[in-house]
């Protein structure tokens, strides 16, 4: 997943920023900066973990998470 494609995804939803951070159980920096594809401290770009790509998915198919 790349800061576009989570970008979008968002938009789909309908969400804003703090929304989808909420959602996905980040915090709003957090999620703003994987969505400006922001790097850590001189790093080369952050990449969104597939957690998180995975957890787009399973909230766009309404997919409730595990207990």
């Amino acid at each position: 997943m790349t800061p576009e494609s989570l970008r979008a995804w968002r938009e789909r939803m309908r969400w804003s920023q703090a929304n989808a951070a909420d959602a996905l159980g980040l915090s709003a920096v957090g999620y703003r900066d994987y969505e400006k594809g922001k790097p850590l401290k001189g790093a080369k770009p952050r990449s969104i973990p597939k957690t998180v790509a995975l957890a787009c998915a399973a909230i766009t198919h309404r997919i409730p998470p595990e207990e």
